[in-house]
């Protein structure tokens, strides 16, 4: 087994064809069928089954993709790393970040990367923080922006800041004073489905308080549900960020509640695993700066 074999198989397998990969390797189709087929006589197994739209993975063909992936990530990275200079950073970087984090950073980011470091390449994925712990363990993200990232030994954590929660209301439905955890049963809420770290954070205070939430609707996307707060379907228990992504912020108002502090905490995840090279490192300070303002919360936590 080769590089050159296990990059053919990969490229087939990921387009799921013989012909879109060979456009994109610029290698004639033929050429593409010899490397899979070398790679399947070596490995005595059967990768993949060709049929009339192009192929498909066997179970062997998608345990190999998996090691491929990773493997070629390593070949990158190493790459990379030898290719980099101190002062100039350069090669392929991923980051995750929550949705309304991606919003709210991924043009800034942008330009931080043309301005600092125009000689790296970004590659930006958003997801919930639920998704994103499991990214970083298989390789699919460099770094990752996480709110109350699990301690696991494979992650290195460094908080940056802390995030509180409030009622998002509509404008001429919002409490005239915060309300206290014992009160928020009155209000009809629009959440994101269990297993977000908002909806989690407020069934655990609400489940201290005693009290139930009224949870009405369900709704994945943050934009989503202020738009639903914003035409009177509901309320909603979000961060202190949310609002900042929201086009018509004066529709709506965000109330802290009394005599309870709902926190969470962002931090900068990294998985233990990958070298911090120029380009990491650089990345790393550039988030810091962007979200957490340049000083993180405290010293660096290993799970």
């Amino acid at each position: 087994m080769n590089l050159t074999q296990l990059e053919t198989f990969v490229h087939v397998a990921e387009h799921g064809s013989f012909s879109k990969a060979a456009m994109v390797l610029g290698v004639a189709q033929p050429a593409l069928s010899r490397q899979v087929r070398a790679l399947e006589t070596e490995l005595h197994e059967t990768l993949l089954l060709r049929n009339g739209r192009g192929v498909a993975l066997t179970e062997a063909g998608r345990r190999l993709l998996q090691h491929g992936q990773d493997i070629l990530n390593l070949v990158s990275h190493a790459k990379d790393d030898l290719r980099s200079r101190r002062s100039e950073p350069v090669g392929q970087i991923t980051i995750a970040m929550p949705p309304t984090l991606a919003r709210l950073h991924t043009l800034a980011l942008i330009r931080a990367f043309q301005a600092e470091m125009p000689q790296a390449r970004l590659t930006i994925m958003e997801g919930f923080s639920v998704h994103l712990t499991e990214w970083l363990l298989t390789g699919r993200t460099d770094l990752a922006l996480v709110y109350n990232p699990e301690p696991l030994p494979a992650l290195e954590i460094l908080p940056l800041r802390r995030e509180r929660l409030c009622l998002v209301s509509p404008k001429d439905q919002a409490p005239a004073r915060p309300p206290t955890l014992s009160q928020l049963s009155r209000y009809p809420l629009v959440m994101p489905q269990r297993g977000h770290i908002f909806r989690s954070l407020m069934e655990q205070a609400a489940a201290m308080a005693g009290v139930q939430l009224d949870v009405r609707w369900e709704v994945a996307s943050v934009p989503a549900i202020l738009d639903c707060v914003a035409a009177n379907i509901g309320h909603a228990a979000l961060g202190e960020d949310a609002l900042q992504i929201y086009e018509r912020p004066e529709r709506l108002v965000k109330t802290p509640f009394a005599r309870a502090d709902i926190q969470s905490t962002l931090c900068l995840v990294t998985p233990t695993s990958k070298r911090a090279t120029p380009l990491m490192q650089r990345t790393a300070a550039v988030l810091m700066r962007m979200v957490g303002g340049g000083a993180p919360l405290g010293a660096k936590e290993r799970a």
